[in-house]
């Protein structure tokens, strides 16, 4: 390998019990020498943003209730504030109408470690860009059929399943980044790196280091 890939953890640290997208998930990922971590953003319906992967949460629409009732949940500028110095950051928008509360977490604590906003949704792409020429911006797709060429990205993030030294070569003739998930097998964590990815999303955070980064700390 002649460089290695950016490590991250899935919604954090899904190891040790670590329950998803929450800080202590967020602390392991970092504590077991990851770069940074992948999560998730949600809007809820006083147009705050929350982290969570589903739609809902205890039973409850967060697109019909407030902030308020999902207090167990950590707040985008909270994460962002907590770790914007020692962590890249890969958020992921899971709904559209997203672009303006982003973009206020971003410059009230601009991230110094590195970070992107990543999506499934092309329109939340391009309304993000819309508003800001600079916030790197990550297409996440898991078809073939999926077209990343023209959207204003400089990430590409397909599924593991849809990865190639091909594919790998494509993007970087491009000049844009890639980074695939969600890798949680040695092998393909090896095979990923001698391919030349960018960056590797995983489950398993110290089996991710482990397998990349032996001799780290």
């Amino acid at each position: 390998m002649t460089k290695l890939p950016l490590l991250l953890g899935h919604r954090g640290s899904r190891t040790r019990g670590c329950r998803e997208n929450t800080i202590a998930a967020f602390e392991t990922a970092i504590q077991h020498g990851c770069d940074g971590f992948e999560f998730d953003v949600r809007l809820t319906g006083n147009g705050q943003a929350v982290i969570c992967h589903n739609a809902r949460s205890r039973g409850r629409l967060l697109l019909k209730n407030e902030a308020a009732d999902f207090q167990h949940l950590p707040a985008l500028t909270d994460v962002i504030a907590r770790f914007c110095t020692r962590a890249f950051l890969d958020m992921e928008l899971k709904v559209a109408g997203l672009e303006e509360v982003v973009q206020a977490a971003l410059l009230e604590h601009p991230p110094q470690a590195g970070y992107v906003v990543s999506s499934f949704l092309p329109e939340a792409l391009i309304a993000l860009r819309a508003r800001s020429e600079t916030v790197p911006l990550g297409f996440i797709f898991d078809k073939r059929t999926a077209s990343w060429q023209d959207l204003p990205v400089e990430y590409i993030v397909p599924h593991k399943s849809l990865v190639t030294p091909k594919l790998i070569e494509q993007v970087h003739d491009r000049k844009k980044y890639i980074m695939t998930w969600t890798v949680n097998d040695k092998g393909s964590m090896l095979r990923f790196a001698e391919w030349g990815v960018d960056g590797i999303i995983s489950d398993k955070t110290d089996l991710l280091v482990k397998t990349l980064r032996p001799h780290a700390g």
